[in-house]
């Protein structure tokens, strides 16, 4: 691996429209929620999921495919009619939601702030992962047996701003890679954030503004240790070229 990028923003995922990705494997990291989620629907036995950037876009998959699952969030809750065209999204943003009982055989069309985002913003890429703590040593083993000449790792961060979250996860991840050379100034500062707080990512998350926001709704408060466990799914979420994302090996 020749070099290792860290994507902090969703200002600098936006920016990669125009950038040649060809031979770039990304890492997209969206702890809470988006990929967390993701890791836990395949290992719950979801069929596939399709990241899409807007409501609109998902009801047109529900249009023209029976039986797939809508889910997502705008401002953190799961999205209803008033978003939805008078219909209720079957589920939200919560990895706890995405039970065995619920996403067994599905396809699940899933929308998000800015987490679906920053996985469309990839679009192009020789490889494209969703990346969390959940899944993390299996990303990482997959990542070595791949060799990409470049690996980018896409934080999707909160709002316009940085996400610690996800900067600890990709820290976690250049640390590991980063060792032989091919680490950047963004890497080796995700790498130091981790080396800072890696040690307690429950302590991390006051200093977090959408671990402290979810916290503080009784609802979804659960969402945040669950999303901080580590490497509970031996599993890579790898995009293909139709843009769904399956479980591979």
């Amino acid at each position: 691996m020749k070099t290792i990028e860290v994507l902090f923003t969703p200002a600098e995922f936006r920016a990669l429209h125009g950038r040649d990705l060809r031979g770039t494997a990304c890492v997209v990291f969206d702890v809470l929620r988006a990929t967390s989620t993701i890791a836990t629907a395949l290992a719950n036995g979801a069929a596939g999921i399709v990241p899409v950037s807007e409501v609109s876009e998902a009801l047109v998959w529900r249009k023209r495919q029976l039986g797939v699952l809508l889910a997502g969030e705008r401002g953190g809750v799961r999205i209803r009619g008033a978003h939805a065209g008078g219909g209720d999204f079957d589920l939200g943003n919560s990895p706890r939601e995405f039970t065995r009982e619920a996403v067994l055989g599905k396809t699940i069309v899933t929308t998000t702030t800015n987490g679906t985002r920053a996985l469309r913003s990839c679009a192009g890429a020789k490889t494209i992962l969703a990346c969390s703590f959940l899944n993390l040593a299996a990303t990482a083993a997959f990542l070595r047996r791949l060799d990409a000449e470049h690996l980018l790792l896409v934080c999707s961060g909160t709002g316009e701003d940085e996400a610690l979250e996800d900067t600890l996860c990709a820290g976690a991840l250049a640390a590991e890679f980063a060792a032989g050379g091919a680490g950047s100034p963004s890497a080796e500062r995700a790498a130091e954030l981790w080396r800072q707080h890696g040690g307690d990512l429950a302590g991390a998350m006051e200093l977090s503004a959408n671990g402290r926001r979810l916290l503080g709704v009784a609802e979804l408060r659960d969402d945040v240790a669950f999303c901080l466990r580590r490497d509970v799914f031996n599993l890579v979420a790898a995009m293909n070229p139709a843009g769904i994302i399956q479980k591979t090996s």
